[in-house]
């Protein structure tokens, strides 16, 4: 299995992350889908940029004792966690059971204390509580800076001003893009740049089972982490995009099927906009336009859950893709388009 990651530089920041085209054959049909890979992104996420608009929104306010907390299930804990270290600040990470090791053990690398919250929340995840613990915490400690991920404009600006341009400059094509919702930062800034300028791109949510990210509830129990949330979005209105709800079977089986085929190994969230692509392209079986998914991170972070056949036994039933799908061509090298 192949694992696309570059190895983390501590002063490095978010750069072109490479564009893959996958050539498929979906039930007889030719379809296309372009996988953006955030895994190349310094500290191998899409959360890089995130963090880095984040940091540059409170980096006025940060204390040098108090420093800076965020609730994360690992990829925005780590970004942050880099970057609170290359400007020598206290990092808190607010964390969760369902956190990677690897995501902690790499936070931890950096410094960062980490705060594990054990009590479930209401709603049968632990984000809640989470939050709860990160709003305790300023009362108690008025210099202590939270970036918010949740409602601090920085993280929607992050995509609106360079992940969706950049992969605007890599395919320069109408697609559907597909992207990952937990705190609809991304899907928000994505729809921002479509409308502002008139981008020829139908912008997709992808959520999943358990969730309440972009509706009030969706059935069913949560296992992966960096998709779904334990509440609705501060960045999506109700019906400002169309969604696609799959399961964790879904998500992982895809996770599988591209791993073995492709010999990319990706994470549970870029797994769940696989799946949905392919429902889609089932679906819509005369649509022939491109399917784009931006990739949160890769495989590396997920041995011990998605590609963990233990993990699975003990935690979902894995549902191969509905409709027949063979990998025709694997197409790298798309850091950027040819006119840029």
């Amino acid at each position: 299995m192949s694992v696309l990651h570059r190895p983390a530089s501590q002063k490095a920041t978010p750069d072109r992350t490479p564009v893959v085209a996958l050539d498929l054959d979906v039930a007889g049909v030719h379809r296309t889908i372009w996988l953006k890979l955030e895994s190349h992104n310094p500290h191998g996420s899409l959360k890089d940029r995130t963090a880095e608009t984040l940091w540059e929104s409170v980096r006025n306010r940060v204390h040098p004792a108090e420093g800076v907390i965020e609730s994360t299930s690992g990829n925005l804990g780590i970004a942050l966690a880099a970057r609170c270290a290359e400007h020598d600040v206290p990092f808190t990470a607010v964390v969760e059971p369902r956190t990677s090791p690897t995501s902690i053990n790499m936070m931890r690398r950096y410094g960062a204390r980490i705060v594990m919250i054990h009590r479930l929340d209401a709603r049968g995840g632990y984000l809640l509580n989470r939050l709860a613990y990160v709003r305790e915490q300023l009362l108690a400690r008025p210099k202590l800076v939270w970036t918010n991920q949740y409602e601090n404009d920085a993280n929607p600006q992050a995509h609106r001003e360079r992940t969706a341009p950049e992969l605007w400059k890599q395919i320069s094509r109408p697609a559907t893009v597909m992207l990952a919702v937990s705190t609809g930062g991304t899907l928000a800034g994505f729809q921002q740049f479509v409308q502002r300028h008139r981008i020829p791109w139908t912008v997709v949510g992808v959520d999943v089972e358990g969730s309440f990210a972009l509706v009030d509830e969706i059935p069913g129990t949560r296992v992966l982490t960096g998709i779904g949330s334990s509440q609705r979005s501060a960045f999506v209105r109700t019906g400002a995009a169309p969604q696609v709800i799959v399961s964790a079977g879904e998500a992982v089986a895809a996770c599988l099927l591209i791993s073995d085929v492709a010999g990319i190994a990706l994470g549970g969230s870029s797994g769940a906009l696989i799946a949905a692509a392919l429902r889609w392209f089932h679906v819509n079986r005369h649509d022939d336009t491109d399917i784009a998914v931006v990739c949160p991170d890769g495989g590396d972070r997920y041995q011990s859950t998605v590609y963990s056949a233990q993990w699975r036994k003990e935690n979902i039933a894995v549902h191969r893709p509905a409709p027949h799908v063979e990998v025709l061509r694997v197409h790298h090298g798309h850091r950027e388009s040819s006119g840029s």
